[in-house]
């Protein structure tokens, strides 16, 4: 028998530990002297302890190593647990290398231009959401307010419940840029059944996975902030996948100070 200083030099376990473990009864000692209190240790116990640590290193929780125990000797029970955590482990892995990508980027993106942390760009997915649509070609990109006009319009008597959250956006579907007689869609999030009206459509939009940048400020800035998202895709491995829209979180219908315009821009992608 060992008392509990020798196992825990043994079994490389801290004293304060064991009587934990003993608490919680993963390791419990061999025997307890009633009058003293002294815990003491079998040599057998040193096998347990040192897969007690090793299941430790590999990231599991006292709790799992509870149960792996329990069936530690059956060797399909005990592989069904490591490679449940093997999968963990991994998404835990790819999460890092995606994170330290993200940082390589910003360190070069600000080695080649001090402003370049500017516009921060993030990869996210825009949820399904069931929106009133209005689609049409319009002169040019400045005359965007045509179509917002003409939705408000026409579905202002069947009184629509904003979206939870509201989404207001614009799409631009032309495959280039284009001086006029361009193709835009505004959508805005509702809830609720509602009829098509002349040119209102009423249509679930499915999720999207984007890369967007957001800003505050004039519609001035939009070219550095569509470089910023450019350079960001193809830094991350990622290309374009469909037309990019505008979210207005802040926009002139609220407010017509270009000051405190907040709009994001996104890009939808797919990893290459």
């Amino acid at each position: 028998m060992l008392k509990i200083g020798d196992f825990s030099k043994l079994s490389r376990i801290s004293i304060r530990m064991l009587r934990y473990y003993d608490e919680i009864g993963l390791l419990i000692p061999k025997s307890t002297d009633d009058f003293t209190g002294y815990r003491y240790y079998s040599e057998d116990q040193l096998l347990v302890a040192g897969r007690i640590t090793a299941l430790k290193d590999m990231g599991f929780g006292l709790a799992a190593i509870t149960e792996i125990l329990k069936s530690y000797d059956n060797p399909q029970a005990l592989a069904k647990f490591l490679s449940v955590k093997r999968a963990e482990v991994q998404a835990q892995a790819d999460e890092t290398a995606h994170r330290l990508l993200l940082l390589e980027t910003a360190v070069k993106r600000l080695r080649k231009d001090g402003t370049a942390m500017n516009y921060n760009v993030t990869l996210k997915t825009l949820p399904e959401r069931y929106v009133a649509s209005v689609r049409q070609i319009i002169p040019n990109y400045d005359q965007e307010g045509i179509l917002w006009h003409l939705m408000m319009k026409e579905i202002a008597h069947l009184h629509i419940q904003d979206g939870t959250p509201c989404y207001t956006l614009a799409i631009f579907h032309d495959k280039e840029y284009k001086e006029n007689d361009v193709d835009v869609e505004v959508q805005k999030s509702v809830k609720g059944c509602y009829p098509d009206t002349e040119h209102v459509v009423f249509k679930t939009e499915p999720p999207v996975q984007i890369a967007s940048a957001t800003y505050k400020g004039s519609y001035d800035q939009i070219d550095k902030v569509n470089e910023a998202v450019a350079n960001w895709v193809r830094d991350n491995g990622y290309e374009f996948y469909g037309a990019m829209f505008n979210i207005y979180h802040v926009s002139p219908h609220e407010t017509q100070n270009p000051k405190e315009w907040v709009t994001e821009v996104c890009y939808p992608v797919k990893k290459k």
